[in-house]
């Protein structure tokens, strides 16, 4: 079948064919290798016409393991044959303590295909294709495979899926079948079975920049004042004495600043209770007596206005005020590293910040403080409230436990049901808990002890470029694809859309599994992203059957053709049967 060699350059070899000898009927990406006294260089048909053959030189094997790259090339003279099986079994894995199935081979008679276990998920993933190519289930079955492995028991293992559209229910909900050991749990918004549970996130546990994304905050001017209103919930939270006083000394320096202004009585009468209204205690409220020498006025008398257009008790004020103000309280007061706090307490707490010294007279603050305020209570009056509601105080060890708990069982995977909220809250919710998983990997003792595979559906909606990194100066995505697999903290993106994603993200990626992909752009995108990619991949992307996927990366040892098996069971992904929905009944 082959005869001479007539060509080799850096990463090809042109081959005669040999007429006279054996024919092979198909030899369209068939791996031959090319053997002499000293070598053997592996390599991949990837032409035939009627006089030669173009072969694509893929590395070496050296000593039953293969080396990728062509440094060393095959000489004029070598003997050309078609892969053997025990070389195969080298490209192709073995099913060892070590490895994992993936799929089958759609050229070498369906044989089996197995990569190592470390080599595939201690690194991020991407899977990439068209809608309808069979994305859902090829992660089904991987997941599902993981499980199925008797070799190893997952018993350890953290699969936090973020489920658009709630796919992956059916696929993972008899895990306990394989073996009593694995549970999964269903984490959603809108639970309509027993066995769902609520997402709840703490909003006591949220930083400045968490509540940044939830409120939307487009500016660093709300920075500022979200960071104001977050050391004050925490303080709040108290509620003892001493922060009774610290209320009342914000409430008397806020009126204070609006006495010494250089507004007409009318307009600070309207300022000050503006700031009554939206801030008031015991011993500031409009009802509130203070006690004069032999008589006692209420707090809204106070500010009558006189003929001369002044306040008629205007030295009574004053002195009430300068008994509530102590400018050390809130040095003095220690916050709690446990502090307790719901949505309405924040937005409480915001209140108090919006008429502290610097926030009142600033027009650019108020107009920014207004937003956050609207968006802030736009939450708490919808149905999404119940999110952000727990009635007790958790730790992040504690809630990050709470999510892999259910009914006192360990559970290897989370699904997160995102399909019944709006995209933008989806979205904050996604990075709210990678971040706090990414921050509770990085503070374990032992670096990398308890591995979180965060595997995001639908992911060109969440991973994309964002404000973030200019109001914040980091994306969490791109910080964990930079810095994740140090901690423990691996990325599994799936999408169709691979050029909406993020550019840092997707060059961090080391593993691809891509499906059949037909838009240009993003052809054009992967082309682009991945340096290493060679033009024949490419081209077998707008061609594969659904199902069939080209894998390449650092857990394959060269790009290979897989032809993945459905998964039982499978998810909610398939089309809407029209024939069956249109029938009279």
């Amino acid at each position: 079948m082959f005869g001479k060699i007539k060509y080799i350059s850096d990463n090809k070899a042109i081959v005669e064919i040999n007429k006279e000898g054996n024919v092979i009927s198909n030899l369209m990406n068939l791996h031959v290798v090319f053997e002499n006294e000293n070598s053997k260089i592996l390599g991949e048909v990837k032409l035939v016409d009627e006089e030669v053959i173009t072969i694509e030189l893929l590395g070496e094997f050296i000593n039953n393991k293969f080396i990728p790259g062509t440094i060393k090339k095959p000489t004029l003279n070598s003997t050309i044959r078609v892969i053997n099986p025990d070389e195969l079994q080298i490209i192709m894995g073995s099913p060892d303590y070590n490895s994992l199935y993936i799929g089958k081979s759609p050229i070498y008679n369906e044989q089996n295909i197995y990569v190592k276990i470390n080599d595939l998920f201690s690194n991020h993933l991407a899977i990439f294709g068209n809608s309808g190519s069979g994305k859902s289930c090829s992660v089904s079955r991987i997941i599902q495979n993981i499980f199925l492995n008797k070799n190893f028991l997952s018993y350890n293992a953290n699969l936090f899926i973020f489920d658009a559209y709630g796919e992956y229910k059916n696929a993972f909900k008899t895990i306990s079948q394989i073996n009593p050991n694995y549970q999964y749990k269903f984490i959603t918004t809108n639970i309509t079975e027993e066995t769902d549970k609520l997402l709840k996130i703490p909003p006591y546990l949220l930083t400045v920049d968490d509540f940044a994304l939830l409120l939307n905050a487009d500016n660093h001017a709300q920075i500022t004042i979200l960071e104001r209103s977050l050391k004050l919930s925490k303080l709040f939270s108290q509620k003892n004495e001493q922060v009774e006083k610290l209320k009342d000394h914000l409430i008397a320096k806020a009126i204070q600043s609006v006495l010494f202004s250089n507004q007409n009585a009318s307009g600070k009468k309207n300022d000050i209770f503006t700031i009554i209204s939206s801030c008031s205690t015991e011993n500031f409220n409009l009802n509130a007596d203070i006690q004069g020498v032999g008589f006692t006025r209420k707090f809204a008398e106070c500010f009558k206005i006189d003929s001369k257009g002044e306040f008629s008790e205007s030295v009574l004020i004053n002195e009430y005020l300068a008994k509530h103000i102590d400018d050390t309280l809130e040095q003095s007061i220690s916050i709690s590293q446990d502090a307790y706090f719901t949505l309405k307490d924040f937005a409480a707490a915001l209140d108090f910040t919006l008429i502290g010294e610097g926030f009142l007279s600033n027009h650019i603050m108020q107009d920014s403080a207004i937003i956050l305020k609207v968006r802030l209570n736009t939450i708490i009056n919808s149905k999404n409230e119940k999110i952000f509601n727990l009635d007790r105080y958790i730790s992040l060890e504690q809630y990050i436990s709470s999510l892999i708990i259910n009914d006192n069982k360990r559970c290897q995977i989370i699904n997160i049901n995102l399909e019944d909220i709006d995209d933008n809250l989806a979205k904050v919710i996604v990075k709210i808990i990678s971040k706090m998983i990414f921050d509770f990997g990085k503070g374990r003792k032992v670096r990398a002890a308890i591995p979180f595979h965060l595997i995001i559906e639908e992911a060109h909606r969440y991973v994309t470029n964002d404000n973030d990194k200019f109001l914040l100066g980091y994306n969490i995505f791109e910080r964990i694809a930079k810095e994740g697999r140090k901690y423990g903290v691996i990325l599994d993106l799936i999408s169709q859309r691979p050029v909406d994603i993020s550019e840092t993200v997707v060059a961090q990626m080391s593993n691809f599994l891509v499906l059949k992909m037909t838009h240009p752009r993003d052809i054009e995108y992967i082309e682009k992203m991945l340096p290493n990619i060679s033009s024949d991949i490419i081209e077998k992307l707008s061609s594969l059957q659904p199902g069939t996927l080209v894998s390449f990366g650092s857990a394959f040892k060269i790009p290979l053709l897989i032809k993945m098996d459905l998964p039982n069971p499978l998810p909610y992904s398939s089309n809407c049967d029209i024939l069956q929905r249109w029938k009279a009944n």
